[in-house]
């Protein structure tokens, strides 16, 4: 027995809003909407049509992503958004990292930093495997001394 296309969207959008939360970055869920919109419309005899069902998920996906995407991130980007990051550096100040890639004196490398790899700079050459600890933060760049 097959399902209404209808119940087949309802429940490809509610996988969708399901699957944000294994992979967030506030975009999946927007496509969740679309599915859900692309159900509603089906379920309301609007889009008969596998086709019609297709453009209304597509074109409410994209709707829902640009107008709302960036008021949805605001909500779970913190003070990161409003340009305000001075304060997150004592997450970092201060912390242990693995070097992963060499760190010569006068180049970079790269250190392990919460399961994320990060650009690294040292005034002493580090191999990798090495702990070095985090001394600066400067964007995306970490300085690093040995442990």
């Amino acid at each position: 027995m097959i399902a209404e296309p209808y119940v087949l969207w309802f429940l490809a959008g509610l996988v969708l809003v399901l699957l944000e939360f294994a992979a967030p970055g506030v975009i999946i869920v927007f496509i969740g909407l679309g599915a859900w919109a692309a159900s509603l419309t089906t379920w309301l005899g609007w889009t008969t049509s596998v086709a019609s069902q297709l453009a209304v998920f597509a074109s409410a996906s994209l709707v829902f992503l640009i107008g709302l995407r960036n008021l949805c991130k605001s909500w779970f980007m913190g003070l990161s958004v409003n340009g305000d990051a001075s304060d997150t550096n004592e997450e970092f100040l201060n912390r242990e990292v693995r070097v992963i890639a060499a760190i010569t004196p006068d180049g970079t490398g790269k250190v392990e930093f919460k399961g994320a790899g990060w650009n690294a700079r040292s005034t002493a050459a580090l191999n990798p495997g090495d702990t070095a600890v985090i001394i600066e933060r400067t964007g995306l760049l970490l300085t690093v001394r040995p442990r």
